[in-house]
């Protein structure tokens, strides 16, 4: 590992494989949250935000269709209890 920046508080490595390793005076593995902010504030990384999830809009369309055809019309209205034949 190549040391890049070395402070009194923490030591900052780059990998082999060109990521960065931080350790604190004890010569203890930094990790977590207090490594990115390390990271971030040594300019090392940039931070970035969470991509939004997909939002799934087959759903909706599969329900409209349901409800525009003729026999959805048709169908009695129950509340989900079935009757016994008498």
């Amino acid at each position: 590992m190549k040391l890049v920046k070395k402070t009194a508080q923490y030591s900052i490595y780059q990998r082999g494989d060109a990521r960065y390793a931080v350790k604190d005076a004890r010569k203890q593995s930094i990790n977590g949250e207090e490594k990115a902010r390390i990271l971030v504030l040594e300019d090392l990384v940039k931070p970035t935000l969470p991509a939004k999830p997909a939002v799934e809009e087959a759903p909706a369309v599969e329900v409209a269709a349901a409800l525009d055809s003729p026999d959805a019309a048709d169908a009695p209205v129950t509340d989900g209890a079935e009757e016994e034949p008498k």
